[in-house]
């Protein structure tokens, strides 16, 4: 392995900001120093990269993709080769996707067929969730085994059905286990059996436009589902991550538990923090774009959002990234909403939208890095070997451009889907090279990553908890 110096940037972590040169040996950070120390003056690097006038911050940690994730008939457009290098493009050097467990199936044959998915895939490193579509005592047996494998997280759906829903008594049980094997309970929490309704008074009244997706998927069941799920993890003693919190009511309740001082955390996405119920009702069937569960809210809910990540109630930013082509697609829901599929692109564009935050004084930059990088990776068992630049970490690090301007748009960005849900957006700051384990993967806006370079990565348990 090369030995990479990285001088004249400012080095921002979740701790600190400082200027700082990086010295990266062996895919590994070796030191830091003060530019124009001796000890830094004495590196003996094979290649020097000029940071002057950049930030140097931690390859973003994205703990919610899902690619080539089958849904609603189709599959999202992004597989583990075009979905990580995307990543990479956007800043982020490691992604968590979810493994699925088919109804009746083990959970170790729905994880080894995401291990398959994604071996020899990646451009960056990667790690799995295990979604619970059927939780016997066979399964949950499983976890405990899962857990040892580094697999430390497990999701369960309040909504969906006949898909992936489980009840009250299945999510208590799988609660119970995960308190005793260490593991973290994800949830998506929306009352599907009462949206389920709501959708089929919605159709048989005619209204099956795609801002009906919205409309149905009341903010006050999702608010009723977070409530359920965290007095079902006080009942079971056990962690709780609500996953793409989108509406004020729900952060109130996450705000009230944490304020008990319960181990009970919140994550949001940028797609809530930047687009509201006004894209769903975008002319014609634009709006279709646009859908995605928990669905786009009001505009009011954000300023709630912004606030929770600002007084720590929702501790992480992640993508739910679950993208499907407007053409052919996103069309199957023609003439009935409930028939889109479900999911937004933005794996590529959430450091660079949250940088935006920054801007416009949503957040501070120690609180981008928290939220996008450190955050996610203590989360899920990541830390210290993600989400920070630290001796000893994986050199994983991105050098950042905060002075570049761009527009979002369907035409430069590298996801393999046919429009962005931020066209036309103008944002200030871009990435200008990323290194993974200390190899350069966007060398100053050209890729030179490659497909099996990213590694599987085993996580501890959360480390919020320790």
């Amino acid at each position: 392995m090369t030995t990479t110096a990285i001088r004249g940037g400012l080095v921002i972590t979740a701790a600190e900001e400082t200027h700082a040169d990086v010295l990266v040996e062996d895919g590994k950070v070796a030191a830091l120093a003060a530019p124009g120390s001796a000890f830094a003056e004495g590196w003996h690097a094979d290649r020097t990269l000029d940071a002057t006038g950049k930030y140097v911050i931690p390859g973003g940690v994205d703990a919610h993709t899902h690619f080539d994730f089958p849904f609603g008939g189709t599959a999202s457009s992004d597989d583990f080769e075009t979905g990580t290098r995307a990543a990479a493009w956007g800043g982020t050097t490691t992604v968590v996707d979810f493994a699925v467990q088919s109804r009746g199936r083990a959970l170790r044959e729905g994880l080894d067929q995401w291990h398959a998915k994604a071996a020899d895939r990646c451009a960056i490193d990667y790690a799995f969730h295990m979604i619970l579509s059927d939780v016997n005592e066979g399964s949950l047996k499983e976890m405990d085994l899962l857990v040892g494998e580094g697999v430390t997280s497990f999701k369960l759906f309040m909504a969906y059905p006949g898909v992936f829903y489980s009840d009250d008594g299945q999510i208590l049980r799988a609660m119970q286990r995960a308190a005793g094997n260490g593991g973290l309970i994800m949830m998506h929490a929306e009352n599907g059996i009462a949206i389920d309704v709501l959708v089929e008074q919605a159709l048989a009244a005619g209204r099956t436009d795609p801002r009906y997706h919205g409309e149905v998927r009341r903010a006050l069941l999702e608010a009723e589902a977070t409530h359920r799920a965290i007095q079902l993890a006080r009942v079971a003693g056990s962690p709780l991550y609500v996953v793409h919190v989108s509406a004020e009511e729900a952060v109130a309740e996450l705000a009230q538990a944490r304020d008990k001082g319960l181990p009970v955390f919140g994550e949001t996405c940028p797609q809530y923090l930047f687009l509201s119920t006004d894209n769903l009702a975008e002319p014609g069937f634009e709006g279709a774009k646009y859908v995605c569960s928990t669905p786009l809210r009001p505009r009011e809910h954000q300023a709630a959002l912004w606030r929770g990540l600002r007084t720590d109630d929702l501790q992480v930013v992640s993508t739910d990234h679950c993208p499907f082509c407007f053409s052919g697609q996103k069309e199957l829901g023609r003439g009935d909403f409930s028939k889109i599929p479900n999911g937004l692109p933005g794996v590529e564009n959430r450091m660079d939208l949250l940088h935006q935050a920054v801007v416009d004084g949503h957040i501070t930059r120690r609180r981008w890095i928290e939220l996008a990088c450190a955050a996610p990776a203590r989360m899920f068992g990541l830390a210290p070997r993600k989400g920070t630049i630290v001796p000893g970490g994986d050199a994983d690090i991105v050098i950042y451009d905060p002075h570049a301007e761009q527009t979002l748009s369907a035409a430069t960005h590298h996801m393999n889907v046919d429009y962005s849900a931020y066209e036309g957006k103008r944002v200030a700051g871009r990435v200008e090279t990323v290194l993974s384990r200390g190899e350069v993967v966007i060398d100053r806006r050209t890729f030179t990553g490659r497909a099996g370079h990213g590694r599987y990565v085993p996580r501890t348990t959360c480390q919020y908890l320790t």
